[in-house]
């Protein structure tokens, strides 16, 4: 299983999914509710959950897709779907740690986040359509 609110989607995140499917027979992406983001993690998504869900789903590698509405969602989902891995990228690393408490045979791992992130692209997207705005 992996987390995360997967917004205007590029090859980390492709990577970050590759990697964690390659650890198990299925991979659950637990994909953060927009009033999740806006609430606990102070963040505005580009695209909604449901854009976010329906290209997640169209992912090979991603096997289901369910809502992150709160940040106990994930002991939930670890306990219903009994899951051995819990997949996140290195942004996170030690933040979930807690859950082996919870559930001593969970196998917690943090991959490299890459070259690439969603607040990158979006930044440089502002940027970009300023410069536009200056050349008009």
């Amino acid at each position: 299983m992996v987390a995360g609110t997967f917004d205007i989607l590029h090859e980390s995140h492709i990577n970050l999914l590759k990697n964690a499917r390659n650890l198990g027979d299925r991979l659950i992406v637990m994909l953060s509710t927009d009033e999740f983001n806006w609430s606990e993690k102070q963040k505005v998504s580009y695209q909604e959950y449901d854009t976010r869900k329906y290209i997640l789903e169209a992912i090979r590698y991603v096997d289901l897709v369910v809502p992150e509405q709160s940040w106990e969602d994930k002991a939930l989902y670890i306990d219903m779907f009994d899951v051995d891995v819990f997949a996140m990228g290195d942004d996170w690393r030690g933040k979930f740690d807690v859950l082996k408490e919870q559930f001593p045979n969970l196998k917690i791992m943090y991959f490299p986040r890459g070259k690439t992130s969603s607040s990158k692209i979006k930044e440089d997207l502002w940027k970009l359509y300023q410069e536009k705005q200056n050349i008009k």
